[in-house]
């Protein structure tokens, strides 16, 4: 479903990311661990091309696509991101905040849309919350909103980038629950999160990164039980 191959990037003299490559298959849940400033996040925000790299390519579903590719905008609506922050419109109605892609990007019309979006709020639990403002909703509830305005899209693949890393503890659970889900229905998924009970139960593969080098992956138990290189062993003896 998503194939990297040898993808380099740069801000600058500063290399983020070094040499990536990654497969990952379809309804695969793959989860990205390391340390703050390994790339993680730059090598997903690459993913969808809100970043570009300089070096290496990346395929979706079968298509290479680069930064000049004329149907990167429909791509795009294949691949949902949710991001640390929410990113909702704060002068917007919850269901307002849901709908909006599917209005002004897809043109479907409004009532139809509250129809999905409807049955999307239901599916992460927040049906009630419809026309509520997000000032008004707790940080879990505004990344469950998140996560069903991306759905509401009808992605092939979701990327979620360090998606419980802005709550509190107590609204972690909320938001890592409609993941499994996710997972459990099959979404195909990369996740970048710290939350390594998360990376056990649910992901397929679990890559470690470092310095932006992809330096190990496997299944948790190989990960997590068994790790190969001193750099994840390092790492996991630290947080574990």
């Amino acid at each position: 479903m998503i194939k990297i191959e040898n993808l380099s990037k740069w801000f600058g003299k500063n290399q983020v990311l070094d040499n990536i490559s990654l497969n990952v298959d379809p309804s695969e849940v793959v989860v990205i661990i390391g340390p703050s400033g390994s790339g993680k996040s730059t090598l997903l925000r690459c993913v969808n091309f809100l970043e570009k790299a300089q070096r290496g390519t990346i395929s979706i579903d079968g298509k290479v696509y680069t930064q000049k590719s004329k149907k990167l905008n429909l791509m795009r609506q294949e691949v949902g991101m949710v991001f640390q922050h929410f990113n909702l419109f704060p002068h917007m109605t919850v269901m307002n905040n849901v709908i909006e892609g599917l209005t002004q990007v897809k043109k479907i019309p409004k009532s139809r849309a509250v129809e999905l979006g409807k049955s999307m709020l239901d599916k992460v639990g927040l049906l009630d919350k419809a026309d509520t403002y997000p000032a008004m909703i707790s940080g879990g509830q505004k990344q469950r909103v998140a996560i069903a305005r991306a759905l509401v899209m009808q992605p092939k693949i979701m990327l979620f980038d360090e998606p419980t890393s802005a709550l509190d503890p107590e609204l972690v659970v909320d938001v890592l629950e409609v993941m499994k889900n996710l997972a459990g229905d099959g979404m195909t998924m990369m996740v970048v999160t710290h939350e390594m009970r998360f990376a056990r139960e649910v992901a397929d593969k679990v890559v470690y990164m470092d310095r932006g080098r992809l330096i190990e992956s496997g299944t948790p138990d190989e990960i997590f039980d068994h790790p190969q290189e001193q750099r994840t062993q390092e790492f996991l003896s630290r947080i574990l």
